[in-house]
């Protein structure tokens, strides 16, 4: 079974993509995949011209693609560049690879993108050419243009310094594709796990009192593991969407009744 075809990426390819990304990337978004279907629509022509059309190895490729991705929109073309240089060279020999990738490189992608394009920027750029403009000085209009300008430059340009950037590491590291796969995958298990352990704020707030002695039980779990309770809630949920005919709406309302049940009967709490 052919892996790829003999497709090289052209300029009029990352034209296409860039296109696409730039205006149509979040059109899909939804909470159980977010941009993965922005993701797959950037990279499906070339994915075809890569695989084929009607091709078993397409339809790996387009459910490796689909998988959930969130990062930021202003550098997510990084991760795609590296992808295509990856899937060139190797075919669906890469996407265990690729999808390690993109796990671990989606969370560190988004805090440096958010804190440069969605904070750093606006707030010093923004504050320059507001205090401009009270003044009545219009420069500040035109400053700040040419930055949004140069944001949307390095927007297109990001995208072929990263697919160059993917074949040097392909060429490089091609006879250590299996501790690639296995590093990148070890990193997407430790990004989940901190996301786990940062974002959901979850504790039992009971607490017995026997005679003159209080059993705070929470303290107890935290003795034995920490954020051990906010973990089971992920494996559950996890367990759950495993389960026939179960979708991730249906799991959405069984959390959301689940915990306002729990909560309300001094089950559950948030954590401080």
């Amino acid at each position: 079974m052919a892996t790829k075809t003999n497709y090289k990426l052209t300029k009029k390819d990352f034209r296409q993509m860039n296109r696409r990304n730039l205006f149509m990337n979040q059109l899909g978004w939804n909470y159980e995949k977010m941009q993965g279907s922005g993701y797959l629509f950037i990279m499906l022509p070339q994915l075809r011209k890569l695989y084929g059309d009607h091709t078993p190895e397409l339809k790996q490729a387009m459910r490796v693609q689909d998988q959930f991705f969130n990062t930021n929109p202003y550098l997510n073309t990084m991760i795609q560049g590296v992808d295509l240089a990856l899937e060139e060279k190797e075919g669906v020999n890469s996407l265990a690879t690729v999808a390690g990738l993109k796990n671990g490189l989606m969370g560190p992608t988004a805090a440096i993108g958010d804190t440069i394009f969605a904070s750093l920027i606006p707030a010093i750029i923004g504050a320059i050419a507001a205090n401009m403009a009270v003044q009545g000085n219009a420069s500040g209009l035109f400053i700040w243009l040419a930055v949004n300008l140069a944001i949307m430059y390095f927007r297109w340009r990001q995208l072929a310094f990263a697919y160059k950037g993917g074949i040097t590491l392909v060429t490089k590291l091609q006879g250590q594709m299996n501790a690639l796969t296995n590093a990148a995958t070890l990193l997407g298990v430790y990004v989940v796990g901190a996301l786990v352990a940062s974002l959901i704020n979850v504790n039992i707030p009971f607490v017995a009192h026997i005679g003159k002695m209080t059993i705070n039980l929470q303290d107890h779990l935290d003795m034995i593991m920490p954020k051990l309770i906010p973990g089971l809630a992920v494996w559950l949920i996890y367990w759950m969407l495993g389960r026939k005919r179960m979708t991730s709406t249906r799991a959405i309302f069984i959390v959301i009744i689940v915990a306002v049940v729990c909560s309300a009967l001094g089950l559950l709490g948030k954590a401080a």
